[in-house]
């Protein structure tokens, strides 16, 4: 909707019979920002199975002409976004090339880095950022040899007369606990609080707003419809802490977490301003502010999330062109590997049936007792029907590889006790039948466990598949490091892939592995 502005020469008529001055008046300005967050590759719409109201939503070509048609009826207007441009296959094959090239056609006016921008090491992020037509941001992320910055810590972004300032910052867990090590060798973190406060201080006095965009939060759970089920909807608990400590920040739009919010939050204490979107592509952040370029005043006048409803909208011209040139330069990726019998769904706090497939596709590969996956590595659900090389590649889209773990079942144990906290969602499982009970206190859930139709031994060894991110003891998963490692093998998604080819008519495995007592009360 086009938004209705009272002409100029009315308000100044308004003002001048009560008695304020044109210059007083032209010190006063509207300035809309818009924002996205994780939008992860999802380059075409999904299916909005959740929101009877919506068909499909999302897809970068359509949130482009949507980006479009909301600037054009802005007086000024800045574009930003709070990191994890990065995933999917495309984005792999080009080595997050494509990635930078879509913002820069969308007009983004600056990005912070997320935890998905470092998926193909830092040297290759390095090499690749100079692409982007924008500054790529981040104030707290060092190299631990010299205590040089990474990226570039701030911009100043000015626009019809409107300097904003812009700092980027990534979370101490979103850096540690959702990167693999390997990705970030070399690299150091510093306090994103105390870090921003240091930047916001150095240019407060240049700018007529301070945007802080930040990659912290808890980790986003994977679940298409996470913004209708409350179960999974993760809080911005560190955004808002953030907002209450700084001083100077009139905005923070965040990432990492996948929270959204309908209307924006103010800060009861700052005042400043914090907005999320839920990710995925599938809704614009709009805000607009009054700002006072003499007083250095910002004050919200609206504040809202704008649905990409891709049936409603005309698809880029440009972005499309630059996905489907990456599609034609691998065109093994719309190589169909199989079918599938029915959709597969994630769910993150509980056993879904694409994780079950995941499970025993890694099991039957490693030949192992044990298949295991993060629910936060599983990043799209499989539509019925056919299944192309990209579907899987956008299913598991990371380079890390399938390992093999010797563990004993006392470890077994603990390692679905740690699951069952729900640190990064549910750990879904192949081999196994599990009962626990999510009321009852951490470390006392696990009811009964039972691998291949045995009761668990505590001191018998059994082989866990899992892939090495978690292995080394990502997401938490530090349990792994009481065992053997035996093996680190192919490419997980290589071995997807295998497997798709293999089975050729896939059925969706059923639900039942882990039974949760306390939903059976």
């Amino acid at each position: 909707m086009k938004t209705k502005h009272i002409k100029p020469i009315t308000l100044a008529l308004a003002f001048s019979l009560l008695g304020v001055s044109q210059q007083a008046l032209a010190e006063i300005r509207n300035v809309t920002l818009l924002h996205t967050n994780d939008i992860e590759s999802v380059y075409e719409p999904v299916d909005a199975f959740w929101n009877p109201d919506i068909n499909r939503i999302g897809g970068i070509p359509y949130l482009a002409t949507l980006i479009k048609q909301t600037r054009a009826n802005e007086d000024t207007s800045f574009l930003f976004d709070a990191g994890d441009i990065f995933t999917g296959s495309l984005a792999k094959k080009t080595q997050g090339k494509l990635s930078f090239d879509l913002y820069s056609a969308m007009g983004y006016d600056a990005i912070t880095l997320g935890n998905h921008e470092f998926e193909y090491g830092w040297e290759t992020l390095k090499e690749n950022m100079p692409r982007a037509a924008y500054p790529v941001l981040n104030a707290n992320i060092k190299f631990e040899q010299n205590d040089a910055p990474f990226a570039q810590p701030y911009t100043i972004v000015e626009r019809d007369g409107i300097r904003v300032g812009v700092i980027g910052v990534m979370g101490i867990d979103a850096f540690y606990n959702t990167m693999w090590k390997g990705h970030r060798q070399g690299l150091t973190i510093d306090d994103p609080i105390k870090t921003t406060q240091f930047w916001v201080d150095k240019i407060r006095n240049d700018v007529d707003m301070v945007v802080v965009l930040t990659h912290q939060n808890k980790t986003a759970p994977m679940q298409t419809d996470k913004e209708a089920d409350p179960e999974v909807q993760r809080g911005f608990d560190e955004d808002y802490e953030m907002a209450g400590k700084l001083k100077g920040v009139d905005v923070i739009f965040g990432g990492h977490s996948d929270h959204g919010l309908w209307k924006p939050v103010v800060h009861p204490k700052t005042g400043t301003v914090i907005g999320l979107t839920f990710g995925q592509g599938k809704y614009l952040g709009y805000t607009k502010f009054a700002v006072d370029t003499d007083k250095h005043d910002v004050k919200l006048l609206e504040g809202k999330l704008i649905p990409v409803e891709s049936d409603k909208l005309e698809r880029d011209e440009k972005t499309s062109q630059l996905i489907g040139s990456a599609r034609e330069q691998f065109p093994e990726l719309s190589q169909q590997l199989a079918t599938i019998d029915k959709t597969a769904y994630r769910r993150y706090y509980r056993e879904s049936n694409i994780g079950n497939l995941v499970a025993d596709m890694m099991r039957e590969k490693a030949d192992a007792d044990i298949g295991m996956m993060s629910s936060g590595s599983i990043r799209v659900d499989l539509n019925k029907g056919p299944v192309t090389m990209e579907n899987v590649m956008d299913l598991f889209p990371f380079t890390d590889k399938l390992a093999l773990v010797e563990l004993s079942g006392k470890h077994v144990k603990e390692l679905l006790e740690y699951s069952y906290t729900l640190p990064y969602g549910l750990a879904q499982f192949s081999g196994i039948e599990a009962k626990y009970d999510s009321t009852k206190p951490e470390g006392q859930r696990l009811l009964s466990l039972n691998i291949n139709g045995q009761p668990v031994k505590a001191e018998q060894k059994y082989k866990v598949a899992t892939y090495y991110f978690v292995a080394s003891g990502g997401d938490g998963y530090t349990v792994f490091e009481q065992g053997e490692l035996l093996s680190k093998g192919e490419q997980v998604t290589n071995v997807l892939i295998e497997q798709f080819i293999a089975r050729q008519k896939v059925t969706v495995p059923l639900l039942g592995r882990q039974v949760d007592v306390a939903a059976e009360k």
